[in-house]
């Protein structure tokens, strides 16, 4: 194996050759042959972070794994591990010690708190000119709702009017889409 490094020899970066590996690695300069010590690099460790995985007002108890050097965000996609399952959650709030931040190191961080992206339900508000039906849609996390498109849930045929956002606006513009793990709730008209 080869590496750059500098030879004090030379007095330039140079290619050198990985001679031996103990506590730290012997490397000889395919330049001049001058053979020194240079300290090993230290192999990032892997931490097994708590995390809380919310489902539809269920949550479990589950795990991140991250290296100890990589900084976590809010609204980051990671894999949660909980027994034998894995799926894909988004991170909703990182808790470092008895504080609630939005990025930290995962070396500081107490827990996260996700909820569920692969599979979720989405509210659905259905309007027929006197009531306001409630329905629940069960779907992929990665499927798009589109305004003023028509779509049919528990045989109820509608139009959507807007799209509210989790993280953001009322979506009310014609052909405006969304994926399902972004909705707070889909409102619409029935056909």
């Amino acid at each position: 194996m080869f590496i750059t490094a500098h030879c004090p020899e030379c007095k330039d970066e140079t290619e050198h050759e990985v001679v031996a590996e103990t506590r730290d690695v012997l490397i000889r300069c395919t330049t001049c042959g001058h053979h020194q010590r240079i300290p090993k690099e230290r192999e990032p460790q892997a931490l097994m972070i708590k995390a809380i995985v919310s489902r539809e007002g269920t949550s479990r108890v589950c795990g991140i794994e991250l290296a100890e050097e990589d900084e976590c965000n809010a609204g980051d996609h990671l894999v949660a591990e909980c027994g034998e399952d894995a799926f894909g959650v988004e991170v909703t709030s990182i808790e470092c010690g008895d504080k609630r931040v939005q990025r930290a190191k995962a070396a500081d961080i107490t827990a996260l708190w996700t909820r569920a992206i692969e599979q979720v339900i989405v509210k659905i508000s259905i309007h027929d000119g006197r009531k306001t039906i409630p329905v629940y849609m069960e779907c992929d996390g990665e499927q798009e709702f589109v305004v003023n498109e028509m779509y049919v849930v528990s045989g109820k045929r509608f139009k959507i009017s807007h799209l509210k956002l989790r993280d953001g606006p009322l979506m009310r513009k014609e052909g405006w889409k969304a994926i399902a793990h972004r909705i707070k709730r889909i409102y619409g008209t029935r056909l």
